[in-house]
């Protein structure tokens, strides 16, 4: 069963995103996605201070069977990168929630009404599902 944890949002591309501050917030690939890839070997992420914009390409994840695009799921800065992916990135595998998320975006305006148009987990779950 894939793990779609209800208190994240998602974008139709298999992005989740978690909001960390008034206008900040985090971002990753899903489960169901790095299960889809499967062994996860390579991750380019977004550079830091780069201004990304939703529905962007903003990197790439190369696996054994692939390479997928990660697009940007809001508009904003990048302010943090998660470098431990570059030099392990079957944490995508292992746990793509916590340690193996990707980003931290600013957003323009506030966190939560960057998110608010994502899908929640049972949208998100449909999608998986059909």
């Amino acid at each position: 069963m894939t793990n779609v944890p209800t208190e994240l949002r998602y974008t139709a591309e298999h992005e989740w995103v978690s909001v960390v501050d008034d206008s900040t917030i985090r971002f990753g690939i899903t489960d169901y996605a790095q299960g889809a890839l499967g062994d996860i070997v390579f991750v380019s992420l977004p550079g830091l201070n780069a201004v990304i914009s939703k529905g962007q390409t903003c990197g790439e994840v190369e696996s054994t069977k692939s390479v997928s695009d990660i697009y940007a799921p809001v508009s904003g800065t990048v302010i943090a990168r998660n470098e431990g992916i570059e030099t392990a990135p079957e944490m995508l595998n292992s746990d793509p929630y916590v340690k193996g998320w990707i980003a931290d975006v600013r957003v323009a305006g506030s966190a939560n009404e960057a998110v608010a148009g994502l899908l929640d987990s049972a949208a998100y779950l449909a999608i998986i599902s059909a």
